[in-house]
C-alpha cells in the first residue's frame, strides 16, 4: 500500500486522512479494545490540555506575519503601485 502525504491547510483534513484515522482506530479496537476505549474517552481531556499551546502558536504566527509585513513595507513602497489597475 502506498500512502501519499501532502501538506494540508491548518485545520483542514482530507477525506482520505479521515478514513485512515477511522480504520486505524477500528484496528486498535479489534486488537486491544481497552486501549481504544481509553483513547476515545481521554481525547477531550488531551484536546483541552493542548488548547493553550495552539492559541500561543496562532499568536506567534500572527506576530511573525506582522514583522514580515513591517519589514517588507519599505520595499513595497519603493516599488510603487504595480498591482493597481491603470485608469482606462
Amino acid at each position: 500500500m502506498v500512502l501519499i502525504v501532502r501538506p494540508l491547510n491548518r485545520g483542514e483534513s482530507s477525506p482520505e486522512a479521515e478514513l485512515l484515522k477511522l480504520m486505524l482506530w477500528i484496528l486498535l479496537f479489534v486488537l486491544c479494545w481497552p486501549i481504544a476505549v481509553a483513547a476515545l474517552s481521554l481525547w477531550p481531556i488531551v484536546w483541552l490540555l493542548m488548547l493553550p499551546f495552539r492559541l500561543a502558536g496562532i499568536a506567534v504566527n500572527g506576530l511573525f506575519e506582522f514583522l514580515r509585513a513591517a519589514f517588507s513595507l519599505p520595499a513595497r513602497l519603493m516599488r510603487g503601485g504595480g498591482n493597481q489597475a491603470s485608469p482606462g
